[in-house]
């Protein structure tokens, strides 16, 4: 696993309760400072998904176009 999605899941769940607790005492700006980490964690996590799958298909690259 990539430390950009251990990195980016721990940001959504930051980001997930920032907002609860925005929505639940009315912090209209927690509220969306959750938003916000949220989805900064969900792009990191999906930047690390794509690191993860282009190290497991390098090999495959590398013999096609050594053709």
């Amino acid at each position: 696993m990539d430390k950009d999605r251990i990195v980016g899941s721990a940001k959504q769940i930051k980001g997930t309760v920032k907002q609860v607790v925005g929505k639940a005492v009315g912090d209209a700006k927690l509220e969306a400072e959750g938003n916000a980490d949220k989805i900064e964690g969900q792009v990191q996590n999906a930047i690390g998904g794509v690191k993860t799958r282009s190290k497991e298909n390098r090999p495959a690259l590398r013999a096609y176009f050594s053709r």
